[in-house]
């Protein structure tokens, strides 16, 4: 075997934007539609880091029909003035060096957003053309680049009487998936932007359709008008949200609180504006000045008696929409996708201001005090009955079967690294799957119709059905506050349902249910959705499966003119022999799965709240405003 080099003339270094070229996932994470987004983000951010600095109050973001996304603000104008050492206008080094702008030190922001300081110089890597226009002392100045590189100096050229930054930037179609833009996408993170950033108005326009769409979000209350967007027409038990604020040397502090008479809760954390997903100290501060504050004031008024347990600070949370927000000038990120909060300073502040504000409103306000203690200690009541229903589900060992549910087709690998169960409609349709499984790697659980909707029910009744039992009982991580993910039994965990509009409902239950009580799974990347097949086309003896209408015309395309073909549209699992279900939706080498994420935890929030919740007018709004994308309906 011959040896390979490796000496000096092997090392590549890449020169200024290179890199980001040569690995943009580093950078903004994917090339997929997460990532195409995350660059209107990194402009966007550049814009509210003005707003926040007092300098910004208005935000234009347009989608034009070619796609590219325009992002105009009325703030201070990136200097245009040189920088010494590098002999070039400031605004040509923002967008041509990494690492470079008003955040690292200096005295141009006291707090930023963005979160690795990358900024619009990854934009500009990743486009095939940008445009930079500054407004800025009386002057017009702009420049272009294509692929991260300045075609011409920066020019000067007419006049305005006005501040601000326009950047127009085109993805590069070489380098992302796709290069189409979903305005729901967009529209959910400009309305949390504008929510976290009091009277900062963010408009938001789609060129792409006949009749542009426009949304404009202002919000004279911020985090106030936050929690009561999503807490939506949910009954609460106070009239207007309990808001919190402090300011000390580490940082600044935000808090909303809106208890409803709901099951679930549903808590944001940010820092710098940017959601930490994955807590931090800013949330443990939070939580624990909420516990103490609730027990101390339910035991000083007599409502839990001496020899009482305290409350849970999952009782207390039960119901309750809250948003943190905190703006720090220097954020420490951790976590594994750098977005849990590491400053421990921060932790104090918030703990600090949350006891003596919430202590202050319980005493002022006795009636919706008493209304929250009450529910938290129905709570507890209810908890206490779902720990005895809980020691039905829990198994006695990692590896024992003994407990498991007699409908689950159990495989024979046990690292559950290399396992994966199939969650399926009907016991049918399970039977077909259990034929055509490997039964290695491979478990079958076959469901039995619609499971409960946890949304509207608490976790008591949830775990008194009997098909969550099973499922439950199967992953072995068992639910809630005693979750353990490092006991799943499984790391694909894949719901295989019809495709028709009872199937989309049943995914939509099990989906609710990982979300509210299971949420870790997801967070890991263990929660699935099989894609079966909508079409199957035979020509003579030959056959192949599309799996989307586009697909299903592009093979139409493909075929001869005078060929004489057959297609079947599949509506149920049933459908299909065993072999056909292997070979288009079980087979690792030929299915497609689609792993669910929580990317935007707003929006997954507002969708299991309206679509699932116990208030009708908020799905009819939904059903009105996205009737015309329907495909299939049942009639």
């Amino acid at each position: 075997m011959a040896e390979s080099s490796y000496s000096g003339k092997d090392i590549q270094v890449l020169e200024g934007l290179e890199a980001v070229r040569k690995r943009p996932g580093m950078y903004i994470g994917s090339t997929g539609p997460k990532g195409l987004h995350h660059l209107v983000y990194e402009v966007v951010d550049n814009s509210v880091d003005e707003a926040l600095a007092g300098f910004c109050t208005a935000i234009e973001v347009t989608i034009h029909p070619d796609n590219s996304v325009t992002v105009v603000d009325n703030g201070r104008g990136i200097p245009v003035d040189n920088v010494p050492k590098y002999r070039k206008p400031a605004v040509e080094i923002v967008l041509t060096i990494l690492h470079a702008g008003g955040k690292f030190g200096g005295e141009g922001y006291k707090v930023a957003g963005g979160l690795h300081g990358v900024g619009v110089s990854v934009v500009n890597a990743l486009s095939s053309k940008l445009e930079v226009q500054v407004r800025l002392n009386k002057k017009v100045y702009e420049q272009s680049y294509a692929y991260g590189k300045p075609l011409a100096p920066l020019s000067q050229g007419g006049k305005s009487k006005a501040n601000g930054t326009t950047i127009t930037f085109w993805a590069d179609e070489t380098i992302f998936e796709t290069i189409e833009y979903s305005f729901d996408t967009l529209a959910s993170h400009m309305r949390e932007t504008a929510f976290l950033n009091k009277n900062l108005k963010i408009t938001l326009t789609d060129e792409r359709e006949l009749e542009p769409r426009r949304e404009e979000y202002k919000y004279a209350g911020g985090i106030i008008d936050f929690a009561k967007y999503l807490t939506g027409a949910k009954e609460t038990l106070h009239t207007k949200p309990i808001y919190i604020e402090a300011t000390a040397a580490e940082g600044a502090v935000e808090v909303a609180l809106l208890w409803n008479t709901g099951y679930s809760e549903a808590i944001l954390a940010f820092a710098n504006n940017i959601n930490t997903h994955e807590g931090g100290t800013h949330l443990d501060g939070f939580k624990n000045a909420l516990t103490r504050t609730i027990n101390d004031y339910a035991r000083r008024n007599g409502i839990i008696k001496e020899k009482e347990e305290n409350l849970s600070g999952e009782d207390i949370r039960e119901g309750l929409t809250a948003i943190i927000s905190v703006k720090l000038r220097d954020p420490q990120f951790e976590g594994q996708t750098k977005t849990k909060l590491g400053n421990t300073e921060i932790r104090g502040l918030v703990q600090g201001a949350v006891t003596q504000g919430l202590a202050e409103f319980l005493e002022e306000h006795p009636k919706p005090a008493r209304a929250i203690v009450s529910k938290s200690t129905q709570a507890a009541k209810a908890r206490a009955a779902a720990r005895k229903a809980r020691e039905l589900t829990r198994r006695k060992g990692l590896l024992e079967s003994s407990t498991l549910p007699g409908k689950l087709a159990d495989c024979s690998v046990r690292d559950p690294a290399f396992t994966e169960i199939y969650l399926v409609e009907g016991d049918s349709a399970g039977g077909s799957a259990k034929q055509a499984r490997d039964r290695s790697f491979q478990a079958i659980l076959p469901l039995r119709g619609k499971i409960l909707n946890v949304e509207r029910a608490g976790l008591n009744r949830a775990l008194a059905s009997e098909e969550i039992q099973n499922m439950i009982t199967a992953f072995g991580t068992s639910v809630a506050e005693e979750f353990d993910i490092t006991h799943a039994r499984y790391h694909k965990v894949i719901i295989m349902t019809d495709a028709d509009v009872d199937g989309a409902h049943i995914r939509c239950l099990i989906l609710t249910l990982f979300y509210r009580y299971m949420r870790e799974m997801i967070d890991a990347g263990y929660v699935y959705i099989a894609q079966p097949p909508l079409y199957k086309t035979s020509v003579g003896k030959s056959h192949s499966y599309s799996y989307s209408d586009k697909q299903l015309q592009d093979h139409l395309a493909t075929l001869p003119a005078n060929s004489k073909y057959q297609i079947q549209r599949y509506k149920g699992l049933g459908e299909m022999n065993p072999e056909q279900l292997w070979e288009t939706t079980m087979d690792p080498s030929t299915r497609t799965l689609l792993q669910v994420t929580l990317d935007d935890a707003l929006a997954a929030e507002e969708s299991f709240s309206n679509l699932m919740g116990d208030q009708v007018e908020p799905r009819k709004e939904f059903i009105q405003r996205h009737a015309r994308d329907v495909r299939f309906l049942d009639i």
